[in-house]
């Protein structure tokens, strides 16, 4: 295992009669209703395309999952819109528990972008299993040897450096722009649906910089077909054969105080899901996300485990999508998208958020 010198802290119903079956709902206790769960296939629908370090994260926990409660789990890809086209497909579904969404980053991005208007901490509950660094990395025979290279390219062409994200509004482009914005310069951002996908683009030279996760280009730096200008990791990575994956912190002294920054893994749930089935879900969520089949996963990509659940979860997405709006209305040209404030969707400013959490008429998860 590769030496890190880094410590992180981050309705089909059964078919039949429908209207007899919604009559058993409001007459049957709770933990009738989840006697039999689940009574098919549980579906989880990954926001984004497969290969990508969503799909690679949701996978593997779909299938511990399985191992531990021995049921049987699908997992299938529903890429578009940062999470949008998978958030409204799961949101149609019925809220028995069958139909999951494999999401990242809370599900920030699609409120603002004005995608999906179901609110995170309202009309879902989320679980998380672990956090990703960002990434920026070049094929082996870019001119860019470093960071600073990049910069001195971005400042002598503004808007022409080019670099891929997985979807305009997503994660990667988020933090793209963060880093952009604090050295001072202008990039060409090329949105692509998934992390797979935009660290192909910049592998095949399609963009000059493949923008993503460490998870997501690690065996290609290891394979010496990608080289990693930062990461946003607080220090330095150390492989085992010597190479140096430098932190952001060190290039740029300003985004210190930011780090460690990156994606976050999430299982989400409709909110109505009966209490029963969503607490079934939440204890297979918790033995999975802690199993070392996981674990090993996440180690091995450089990705690190924390489960959160219930209102820890609630209150973390909320504050993430507040920071996110505010980025992004400041970044309006750079996102080239109509975008809803922070007072359209009922949120407060950053600095104003602890004071305003938690909202009011706000319910915490049935879960414990």
């Amino acid at each position: 295992m590769s030496k890190k010198t880094f410590n992180l802290n981050r309705r089909d119903f059964l078919a039949g009669t429908a209207a007899s079956l919604g009559a058993l709902q409001i007459t049957m206790p709770g933990s009738a209703l989840a006697a039999d769960y689940p009574e098919r296939p549980i579906t989880v629908v990954v926001m984004y395309s497969a290969g990508g370090g969503t799909d690679t994260v949701m996978r593997k926990l779909a299938e511990e999952m399985a191992n531990a409660k021995g049921w049987s789990i699908d997992v299938i890809n529903k890429p578009g819109a940062v999470g949008g086209v998978a958030t409204q497909y799961v949101a149609a579904a019925p809220a028995d528990g069958h139909t999951v969404l494999g999401g990242a980053n809370y599900n920030r991005f699609v409120r603002v972008l004005g995608h999906v208007d179901l609110v995170p901490w309202e009309n879902w509950v989320q679980f998380k299993a672990g956090n990703a660094l960002a990434s920026w990395s070049v094929r082996k025979d870019s001119p860019f040897q470093s960071f600073q290279d990049v910069i001195e390219a971005a400042k002598a062409n503004p808007g022409k450096v080019s670099i891929s994200t997985s979807g305009t509004g997503g994660v990667w482009h988020e933090l793209a722009l963060i880093v952009a914005n604090l050295a001072g310069v202008s990039l060409k951002y090329v949105p692509y649906k998934g992390g797979k996908p935009a660290t192909l683009a910049g592998l095949q030279g399609e963009t000059d910089i493949a923008g993503g996760g460490v998870h997501e280009h690690i065996d290609l730096i290891r394979a010496g077909d990608l080289r990693c200008l930062c990461q946003t990791s607080a220090d330095d990575i150390v492989l085992d054969d010597g190479t140096v994956l430098p932190s952001i912190g060190n290039l740029l002294p300003e985004s210190r105080k930011f780090l460690p920054v990156g994606a976050t893994y999430n299982f989400i749930m409709k909110r109505d899901v009966p209490a029963d089935v969503m607490q079934q879900v939440a204890d297979a969520f918790v033995e999975a996300a802690n199993s070392p089949g996981f674990k090993g996963l996440l180690e091995s990509k450089y990705l690190q485990p924390e489960v959160k659940i219930g209102a820890e979860a609630d209150r973390e997405g909320a504050l993430m999508e507040t920071i996110t709006v505010d980025i992004f209305n400041k970044n309006q040209a750079a996102i080239g998208a109509k975008l809803k404030t922070a007072e359209e969707l009922g949120l407060p400013s950053p600095e104003g958020f602890d004071a305003w959490w938690p909202p009011k008429g706000y319910k915490k998860p049935p879960i414990g």
